[in-house]
């Protein structure tokens, strides 16, 4: 909470850019609901670099949720994140019309979301390490006070060296008891924790609970629940018990089973309190599994 504190006494100073002219903006590269990305080399420095430019009017509309409460700017909170599994972003201000703007390092990979889908090599063979690695991101947002509240396959980018780095800070808010407060239901729908749905208080807990659902579907390419696209669907879907994962993952180990199982509870008195306390059991069955393929490797190979 240090680096809370501290944020609050000192606010970076913001500064008006026109990026069509420090950037050369060369392509799309993503769009979310509330903001747009290019890929774009920074004529200043001269490296490339990923422009995200918020809609203003959206942008607005969020941050009068917190009024009175002095919440920070997704640019604000971004420049601060230093953690090798969070994209790092270089600088942030406000464009000649008057919108928000970042500037990321530019990540080459695909989304988590497309590895899902694909359930390709990379996935089958990195599943665990990629698990954790995300895990590690989400640690560190909760360990610097804040709440990500919109964990999901879709913001998180996976180099091609299958590092992980989790993506979007657009929903972040201080996990302090202002805005703990019940009211602010935003999120991906399908992510959202019980509890957020229905508008009662929140923690850190919504992000162990989207994660959980996450790694639920990077083992099963499915969620744990049936929903629909709408909030009340969701919620009357998740008042239900949520499918089990060994039945759709069929092999799963045990350890790791039990674990997601765990993170998907509805009320988060049950649920693991911490990322931390989800990631130690799944470290320890990866362990354990790395060392029966290395025997069992040892017991196959010829005597010489």
């Amino acid at each position: 909470m240090k680096f809370l504190k501290k944020f609050f006494e000192k606010k970076p100073k913001v500064v008006r850019t026109d990026v069509t002219k420090r950037f050369d903006l060369v392509g799309r590269v993503g769009q979310g609901s509330m903001s747009k990305v290019w890929r774009a080399n920074d004529t200043a420095s001269g490296r490339q670099v990923a422009v995200k430019v918020l809609d203003k009017f959206k942008t607005a509309r969020f941050e009068a949720r917190f009024f009175g409460l002095d919440k920070p700017t997704e640019g604000e909170i971004a420049v601060q994140l230093k953690h090798k599994h969070v994209v790092n972003t270089l600088e942030f201000g406000t464009t000649i019309d008057d919108e928000q703007f970042l500037v990321m390092e530019f990540v080459e990979g695909v989304s988590l979301s497309f590895l899902v889908d694909m359930q390709n090599e990379v996935m089958q063979k990195n599943r665990l390490s990629l698990i954790l690695q995300l895990g590690e991101g989400i640690k560190y947002f909760h360990e610097e006070g804040w709440i990500h509240r919109d964990i999901c396959p879709r913001n998180v980018v996976v180099d091609p060296d299958n590092v992980v780095k989790l993506i979007d800070f657009g929903l972040v808010v201080p996990n302090t008891p202002p805005f703990q407060k019940p009211g602010n239901r935003t999120g991906t729908a399908s992510y959202m924790a019980p509890e957020l749905i229905k508008r009662q208080k929140t923690d850190q807990r919504i992000d162990v609970f989207s994660y959980a659902v996450t790694c639920f579907e990077m083992f099963t390419k499915k969620h744990p629940w049936d929903t629909g696209e709408t909030l009340e669907a969701v919620l009357h879907a998740i008042n239900q018990p949520p499918k089990d994962i060994r039945t759709l993952a069929p092999g799963i180990d045990e350890q790791i089973a039990e674990t997601i199982m765990k993170g998907l509870e509805k009320h988060p008195d049950d649920r693991w309190q911490t990322i931390e306390e989800m990631m130690l059991p799944i470290r320890e069955a990866r362990k354990r599994l790395k060392q029966k393929a290395t025997l069992k490797r040892r017991k196959r190979k010829p005597d010489a």
